[in-house]
């Protein structure tokens, strides 16, 4: 009987591992947790800190998007939504490409703006066209892919694309208070998807905390080399 358990208890726990073992953690703090039940390594716990917010951002940035799409879809309205709020996200974004691909950046730099963009074209398109106005979505898309293509290419003076960089952050902050304005005259959230929200939240948390552990760590490095040079300078 002990056998048979211990055969289920390896068939469940072997999997388990594989997947905390490649995405979250190292196989020793697996041992030291799962094996030695040490619950309260500090190594370990910064690893899993660390990998999970970097998977809080990939999904509140890179995947936050998909969850609406599909209740779109699923739902065949969207009611609730402001489109004028997804002109905003699509301003901030393609400020953030147009500037990265005007400065050389990697595509490293830009590639999560790119799926975001994608995303939310798709958005736009889908609340055009679930409120009986497809033509103009396709308009939408026609006009937004010719705007991309003209702020992408050489000849758009650098200004331009500098303002639109520098506006990033109001355009997204007004764009959400559009819809919650939205929301809030409509008494209700419509088909706005919670799991997209959360996302959002969530990756938003992840950036904060890691800004804020970005800036910790260099002002400890800072003063750490300002003490230092002090020493030195000593006689």
């Amino acid at each position: 009987m002990a056998t048979s358990e211990e055969a289920v208890l390896t068939s469940f726990m072997d999997p388990l591992k594989d997947i905390l073992v490649n995405y979250l953690m190292p196989e020793k703090c697996y041992d030291e947790f799962f094996l030695h039940f040490n619950f309260l390594h500090v190594t370990c716990l910064k690893i899993i800190i660390s990998k999970g917010l970097g998977i809080g951002i990939i999904l509140g940035s890179v995947l936050v998007k998909l969850p609406q799409i599909l209740k779109l879809i699923g739902a065949k309205s969207a009611e609730g939504l402001s489109f004028k709020s997804v002109l905003l996200e699509l301003f901030a974004i393609t400020g953030t490409m147009a500037y990265s691909i005007a400065n050389s950046f990697p595509f490293s730099a830009w590639g999560e703006a790119l799926f975001l963009m994608f995303q939310t074209i798709a958005i736009g398109f889908l609340i055009q066209h679930y409120r009986g106005s497809t033509i103009k979505g396709l308009g939408f898309l026609v006009i937004f892919f010719a705007l991309l293509a003209v702020l992408i290419s050489p000849f758009t003076p650098m200004s331009v694309v500098t303002t639109m960089q520098a506006s990033n952050m109001p355009a997204i902050i007004f764009g959400r208070l559009i819809q919650a304005g939205t929301n809030y005259s409509n008494g209700h959230t419509g088909q706005l998807s919670a799991i997209s929200v959360f996302l959002l939240f969530a990756g938003s948390l992840a950036r904060i905390f890691t800004t804020v552990q970005a800036f910790y760590l260099s002002m400890h490095t800072l003063s750490n080399s300002y003490y230092t040079a002090r020493k030195l300078a000593t006689p």
